[in-house]
């Protein structure tokens, strides 16, 4: 090597390049010179890098699954019950509203947030306020958003009187309940345009939770017991219903799955899908690792292992809150496909 450069050195560093494959993608994100184009903004998440691009192969996902959805296909939504508590619950509203999907997951606090929030809202705070001194006011933190605590004392007395009819109804008419029955009822008795679950219930969009006794209706639930007991709500019936939401879906029909974060909704929806060998399509959004071997942080792959997304899937995960990307994503989705701009 020239230059005195010790030639051990300089092979390390100047090691020859094998040349890129004729279709790579190059990195560039948007210019923002001249007039803003947010078209070009939203393709260029793409070829930007990091999350960006997951997010973009992302919408890519979605709107590949749209275009078999528009043919005959199911699709499930699942999400955590934050998310409802944030403003991404205008945006499931919309969606189930248009009836852009077929299955809804979620958690106890998934249902339960969107109803009270049609009683009173919820407020934004801030991450750094303490616990301590919000407890004395009778005010709950969800990250940096507070819900006074007389929300759900409101919540209580709207949903007491329901239960009282639903027992009455068990007990005289025979009524068998479940608890993706209990959401719908709770849905039609809201009554309230600004409800993810008025517009379900209105759409005969199913929502399935397993785990609906896990938050505010399951405290009322407990309080019902002892006030009017004897309600019955069989879990066993609703697996099967969500079961069969996939199995009815006869290949060469296919599902595609969108989970916003993880636990109870993110599994339900994925065993589901392992009942007809997996879904064709699926993105996950959230934050969560794999390194501890949760559920929610598995990436797509664990759930091809299981069955619960086809070998031949193209899935993608997506490592961003949910609160940005999910938006982002539906307007580059659902709103484009369902209703093309002018």
């Amino acid at each position: 090597m020239s230059h005195g450069v010790p030639n051990a050195a300089a092979q390390a560093v100047l090691v020859k390049s094998e040349p890129m494959p004729a279709d790579a993608s190059v990195v560039r994100g948007y210019d923002f010179e001249g007039a803003l184009d947010y078209d070009a903004l939203m393709r260029s998440l793409y070829t930007t890098g990091y999350q960006a691009t997951s997010l973009g192969q992302a919408i890519g996902e979605v709107n590949r699954m749209l275009r078999w959805r528009l043919s005959d296909e199911a699709i499930f939504l699942g999400w955590t019950s934050n998310l409802t508590s944030s403003g991404t619950r205008e945006t499931i509203k919309y969606l189930c509203k248009n009836k852009m999907i077929d299955v809804l997951c979620t958690t106890a606090g998934g249902v339960e947030e969107d109803f009270i929030k049609c009683m009173k809202p919820t407020y934004l705070g801030d991450f750094a306020l303490r616990g301590k001194d919000l407890r004395g006011k009778g005010l709950n933190r969800i990250g940096n958003l507070i819900q006074p605590n007389d929300n759900y004392c409101d919540f209580e007395d709207w949903i007491m009187p329901i239960l009282d009819a639903m027992l009455r109804e068990q007990n005289e008419e025979g009524v068998k309940w479940t608890c993706s029955s209990v959401i719908k009822r709770l849905g039609m008795e809201i009554n309230h345009e600004d409800s993810i679950f008025y517009w379900a219930a209105k759409n005969d969009i199913p929502c399935y939770c397993p785990a609906l006794t896990d938050g505010s209706i399951g405290d009322m639930l407990y309080f019902h017991s002892y006030k009017n007991p004897g309600l019955v709500i069989d879990v066993v019936a609703d697996v099967r219903a969500m079961n069969d939401e996939s199995i009815k879906v006869k290949r060469p029909r296919k599902t595609g799955i969108i989970i916003l974060g993880g636990g109870v909704a993110k599994h339900h929806i994925c065993n589901s899908n392992l009942m007809r060998n997996g879904a064709d399509y699926a993105v996950f959004i959230n934050t969560a690792q794999e390194f501890d071997g949760s559920d929610s942080g598995a990436r797509p792959d664990e759930a091809v292992s299981w069955g619960k997304i086809t070998m031949d899937a193209k899935p993608v995960k997506c490592y961003v809150d949910a609160t940005i990307a999910f938006p982002i994503l539906v307007a580059e989705t659902f709103k484009k496909n369902f209703e093309p701009r002018a």
